[in-house]
């Protein structure tokens, strides 16, 4: 029996399993995969492991929802926050501030007033070996490229209806130019702190919301559209599928992202052991 709680940030959703005892086997995918099928399983966009860390609040060990691990997620540590405040709030004062180990570093929680959660997220990476060093035209669309933590494709369009993600997605995502596949946005201005999002993330597919991917979307945006200093520390809302993310910087390029975190339920599932046969 497998015992979980199921969290969602703006569409965005997880499984979540407290392992701080280490029992549930993270190398077993397939067994990952099944937890987060939508037809045979729980469903969601990826499974996170709370464990503990010995620098950290706890360590965020997270897997896509095809049981490749992921270096990072913004929505995913949002809603690890809450489910650990959940988890530890008879046993110790409740945090305003929570420090999350991850598989690129230490993450700052802010647990804001409004029940909201401010996830600093560090400085966006140009130069990376999993992207080109320019921007590519791929089905007829300039992408430019990003790293936080996890490697992105940003993508410019003029009407967002018009993109068939289920069908350009993965194309993106699978592109020769990218050795280890990549997470994909399609953005549309409507003014200028104000922009829709689609994505397509990399081992999960299409979903309703991205948090690093929102980050990225925002370092795309600020660097190839610079609108002076107020532009520098103003918050801008990208509208997604699944509901509003906020993004802005501190004084040291650290992008800050803000958004909700929501518990869905808690239940136990039992997997068969054929289901896990090869």
């Amino acid at each position: 029996m497998i015992a979980f709680h199921k969290y969602q940030g703006t569409g965005n959703d997880f499984i979540i399993i407290d392992n701080r005892d280490k029992k549930f086997d993270a190398q077993n995918t397939k067994k990952i995969a099944l937890l987060c099928d939508r037809h045979f399983g729980v469903g969601a966009d990826g499974l996170i492991l709370l464990e503990k860390s010995s620098n950290a609040d706890c360590f965020m060990n997270y897997y896509n929802s095809d049981g490749t691990v992921a270096e990072m997620c913004g929505n995913g540590v949002r809603c690890l926050a809450k489910f650990f405040l959940e988890l530890t709030k008879s046993k110790k004062p409740q945090k305003k501030e929570l420090l999350i180990d991850t598989r690129t570093g230490i993450k700052k929680v802010m647990c804001n007033s409004d029940g909201s959660f401010s996830v600093n997220m560090g400085v966006p990476v140009f130069s990376h070996k999993d992207f080109p060093k320019n921007s590519l035209v791929l089905e007829n669309i300039e992408f430019n490229f990003v790293s936080m933590g996890n490697p992105h494709a940003v993508g410019l369009v003029k009407n967002l209806s018009e993109i068939n993600i289920s069908q350009i997605g993965p194309k993106i995502e699978n592109d020769s130019h990218f050795p280890n596949k990549i997470n994909v946005e399609f953005v549309e201005k409507v003014r200028d702190d104000y922009f829709k999002v689609k994505v397509w993330e990399r081992g999960s597919g299409a979903t309703l919301s991205c948090g690093t991917g929102a980050c990225a979307v925002y370092a795309i945006l600020k660097s190839n559209h610079p609108i002076g200093k107020t532009y520098r520390v103003a918050e801008i809302t990208l509208e997604f599928t699944g509901g509003n993310l906020h993004l802005s910087e501190n004084e040291k390029g650290e992008i800050i992202l803000r958004g909700p975190a929501e518990f869905v339920f808690k239940r136990e599932m039992k997997i068969a052991r054929q289901d896990l046969t090869t």
